[in-house]
């Protein structure tokens, strides 16, 4: 993985693929390489590193093909280096692959091809498909394509061009995301929209086990066993300068701007017009199985995990449902405990994370409902799941998710409510008082952002911190998870979150003199055992931050500094009071130089498990 581009046409090849990998680059990646198809000869161009390094490679290439593929690779196997770099050769040099995903089988593919006399260039997976589609070809790629896609176990976004093919791309995809753009004379192929937005809002989204033979007047769509399909035009609605920083030093800062919006957007038609219920026309669970759900498993990684510990909170009070948070990765290697009537919910800001995805699956398999919650219409979440959440955040650039969460907790209440009302465990008040705090959030939310100054401030007096250390109950805790994920992902200061409750129970021994804790004292239930738990680790050298509501002035008692949030239900607070952490994060990362929005070894979309 992590970043495909593939072009067919009358434009500059290499501005087409290299300006469409710079489109890509919030995918993370650690190197970059380019193939082209030039007077009968594949030329391939790659390097490690920035996508910077392979442009200057390029200067003196004049690349003058009418078709080509690029990738940026975020390494699986092998280290990254210029061999283990994207496009890969067979031993002829008569195809150049690029591919995302894992092809789980590779060594044994890898020990029967050198078997039969094929030399291995790189450490990589990838490799392995090139050389098997040498072994394989008989003169119809198209045949070929359709064998090696029997013989690869996995998941893959393969892209293929072939000298002896001069007029056509061939991809195929299997469980990772790949898009043809359509065009005039002239076609794209991509792993992400934004990498052709420029040349065309229409595309065909390969659904899983799909493959297209790409030319440059025409595109053909067949299932894996070859099977014409007959494709859908997908139209992108929104334009290109959504996905560019739009003034902003980054995109982070520019996403955590737009949480405002992508709130108002995420609400938008969903709660009834006197506030009194939530309308979810596109859901098809029947109030008769919402009356029968006898338990809720929510099943996501990272981020999307922590808004899922929020749900827990929610789901089971309004609903009064049972609720496990389960971590997807962890989830099909357990016997988890599940009836017929068990509701699943998967929760990813793309729709194509691995794990994610799989625990999707099996649970379709074994005949249960599945509610995906994503960020992306056409994902692959969201056509394989039962039912869909989407969260209308836009496009997320930065490697750290910040809108895409706020808005996933939006999803969250939303379904609870509308639960809660179908199963009579929410009154009418009960529900009315949620949704108008719910439509409030957009407007207090411009005033969240405006603490940007003060976190700034905070981020500066840290930036040489080590430990930093991050506390609260109830729903500040789950709130404190993600505070400390998002330092510790982008500043690379260690950062981890207790629930306040816990610290007697080993963590105190980890506070010091100085060390930063930031303390969230937001539920009124539990602000006077926070505050005895704060006293604690002041009485331990630690510098407490603070956050809590507007008009609180007792908390400034028992800390050093203090952020004052608008006042809203506790129930809703953690939507709001999530900003200012991801503000905290972003500016400490500034402050020490980092790559904001490419932070090391993380890509944006894990699609691979």
């Amino acid at each position: 993985m992590c970043g495909i581009v593939g072009y067919i046409g009358s434009r500059n090849v290499k501005e087409v693929v290299v300006g469409g990998l710079r489109k890509l680059e919030y995918r993370g990646y650690d190197s970059a390489g380019i193939a082209t198809l030039e007077d009968g000869k594949l030329k391939v161009i790659k390097s490690v590193g920035r996508l910077v390094n392979l442009e200057d490679k390029l200067v003196t290439e004049s690349l003058d093909g009418h078709l080509g593929i690029g990738h940026t690779r975020w390494a699986t196997h092998g280290r990254p280096s210029d061999d283990n770099a994207h496009p890969h050769q067979d031993c002829s040099g008569r195809f150049a692959i690029v591919h995302n995903g894992i092809v789980e089988n590779y060594l044994q593919l890898r020990e029967e091809l050198e078997a039969a006399g094929h030399t291995f260039r790189s450490e990589t997976d990838t490799e392995v498909v090139a050389h098997l589609i040498e072994e394989v070809y008989n003169g119809d790629l198209f045949q070929t394509m359709i064998a090696v896609g029997e013989r690869i176990h996995g998941a893959y976004a393969l892209v293929v061009l072939a000298k002896d093919h001069p007029d056509t791309i061939f991809a195929m995809r299997k469980s990772s995301p790949l898009i043809v753009g359509l065009g005039q004379e002239e076609n794209f192929i991509a792993s992400d929209i934004p990498a052709i937005l420029e040349y065309t809002r229409n595309v065909y989204v390969l659904d899983d086990g799909e493959m297209a033979v790409v030319r440059k007047d025409r595109v053909d769509c067949f299932t894996l066993d070859g099977i014409p399909v007959l494709k859908d035009v997908y139209q992108v609605t929104w334009d290109a300068v959504a996905a560019e920083r739009g003034g902003y030093d980054h995109f982070m800062l520019k996403e955590i701007h737009e949480q405002p919006k992508a709130i108002r957007d995420t609400l938008t038609g969903r709660i009834s017009e006197d506030l009194s219920r939530v309308v979810l026309p596109d859901l098809t669970l029947s109030d008769d199985k919402i009356r029968a759900i006898d338990r809720i498993h929510i099943v996501a990684c990272g981020t999307s995990w922590h808004a899922g510990l929020v749900g827990k909170v929610v789901l089971e009070k309004y609903a009064r449902i049972p609720v496990d948070v389960e971590i997807a990765s962890e989830y099909r290697y357990r016997d988890a405990v599940r009836t017929d009537n068990t509701l699943i919910v998967v929760i990813s800001q793309s729709g194509e994370t691995a794990d994610t995805l799989a625990a999707l699956r099996e649970c379709k398999a074994r005949g249960l409902h599945v509610l995906a919650i994503t960020n992306v219409v056409g994902s692959s979440a969201a056509r394989e799941a039962n039912d869909v959440l989407v969260t209308w955040a836009g496009p997320e650039i930065a490697v750290a998710s910040t809108k895409a969460y706020t808005t996933q907790l939006i999803a969250l209440y939303l379904l609870a409510v509308h639960l809660g009302q179908i199963r009579a465990e929410l009154t009418l008040a009960q529900a009315r008082d949620v949704l108008v705090a719910l439509d409030s959030l957009p407007q207090l939310a411009e005033q969240v952002v405006d603490t940007a100054p003060h976190m700034e401030q905070f981020a500066k007096e840290w930036v040489h911190a080590e430990h930093t250390f991050f506390i609260g109950r109830g729903l500040d805790y789950s709130v404190a998870l993600e505070g400390a994920l998002k330092l510790k992902e982008i500043s690379y200061i260690h950062a981890e979150a207790y629930a306040a409750g816990e610290l007697k129970h080993g963590t105190l021994a980890l506070i010091t003199e100085g060390v930063p804790v930031i303390a969230l004292a937001t539920q009124p239930s539990l602000y006077e055992k926070t505050v005895s738990n704060i006293k604690e680790v002041k009485a331990r050298g630690a510098f407490v931050l603070g956050l809590t509501w507007v008009g609180n002035e007792d908390l400034a008692k028992s800390v050093d500094a203090v952020i004052y949030l608008p006042l809203t239900a506790p129930d809703v607070a953690p939507i709001l009071h999530v900003i200012p952490l991801q503000l905290l994060a972003y500016y400490a990362a500034v402050s020490r130089g980092n790559d904001v929005d490419k932070p090391r070894n993380l890509a944006k979309s894990v699609t691979v498990e």
